[in-house]
């Protein structure tokens, strides 16, 4: 990407390889991830600084280990990996990473799915840890037909709360159910945020968890029962929510930050560890939507911009 705008700023280009570095290896990438966020940055509107130009996006990759930089383990070669790049770097043939970042696939798990799960997954576990759901609770969570919301559902069912997904069409809505929730909400229709008070008895939602913002956000905000808590953990409206800690206070809701989520780097890696141990087990299936080769980024782009991706958005080498 050699400046901000549509997805066809996206050109697919030969590079040089890169280098591991002292400590690093060289993943030879099978799959790359794609998250929401990376096409806010790409248009330039992302609530959050920008990266220096040209770039090469992407964060989540699975791949094989094909060489190892001076100080690494020479037995990580051949291995399978999953890995994040630090924010940068993903959509390419080859990426060099920190070898105690390049986490190793189970034996039951694919590329397609480690992906899936080494930034979502630990997205998942880490709000569900700071929001902590208990047996019973009502749990909203936005954008439930995405990556994130797919795998925060069966976290939550995993907590035996009860579930409210939002969605904004019939197939997300149809893929929250399959992944276990109990009640399916269009926010896309008029009076959604009533449909989610009488599904949950009148008094709203012990606990939401916001991954759209704007007027979206304000209003699943608004949906906490008294005790409960919020955590805002997308921008899918390209704006934050907007909730003051005296407007929370003056309501009795807990604001959860994301940082309670990853409080540390150690904590963050521990997770993604753990999401990929999870779905190894079976329990935790993240949604693969649709895959595009690596060369159509733009395409890939396009179509989650245009709303028309289902669950999690894959590049394929």
């Amino acid at each position: 990407m050699r400046k901000f705008g549509g997805p066809e700023e996206l050109v697919a280009e030969e590079t040089p390889d890169p280098v591991p570095g002292a400590g690093q290896v060289l993943v030879e990438v099978a799959v790359s991830g794609i998250t929401y966020v990376e096409t806010l940055v790409r248009s330039g509107k992302a609530p959050m600084p920008l990266p220096t130009l040209p770039v090469i996006p992407g964060n989540g990759v699975a791949g094989t280990v094909v060489a190892v930089g001076p100080g690494a383990d020479t037995a990580l070669i051949g291995r399978r990996v999953a890995t994040t790049t630090g924010g940068s770097g993903g959509y390419a043939e080859k990426v060099a990473v920190n070898a105690v970042s390049a986490i190793p696939i189970p034996d039951l798990l694919g590329f397609q799915d480690a992906v899936g799960l080494v930034n979502d997954g630990r997205t998942a576990l880490g709000i569900a840890r700071a929001v902590a759901p208990k047996t019973g609770e009502w749990v909203l969570i936005g954008a439930a037909g995405g990556g994130v919301g797919s795998l925060l559902i069966q976290v939550a069912k995993r907590a035996d709360a009860r579930v409210v997904a939002t969605a904004s069409s019939e197939a997300k809505l149809d893929l929250a159910g399959r992944r276990g929730a109990d009640v399916s909400i269009d926010y896309s229709r008029p009076g959604w945020a009533e449909r989610v008070r009488e599904a949950t008895g009148g008094a709203g939602v012990d606990v939401a968890c916001d991954a759209i913002g704007g007027d979206i956000g304000r209003a699943t905000f608004d949906l906490v029962a008294p005790g409960g808590r919020f955590i805002a953990f997308g921008v899918g409206s390209g704006t934050l929510t907007q909730v003051s800690e005296e407007e929370a206070a003056a309501r009795g809701v807990t604001l959860v930050p994301m940082g309670a989520a990853f409080p540390s780097p150690t904590v963050m890696q521990e997770l993604s560890v753990q999401a990929l141990a999870d779905g190894a087990a079976g329990w935790l299936r993240p949604a693969i939507g649709q895959t595009f080769p690596l060369e159509r980024a733009a395409d890939a782009h396009a179509a989650i911009a245009a709303r028309a991706a289902l669950g999690k958005t894959l590049l394929i080498t």
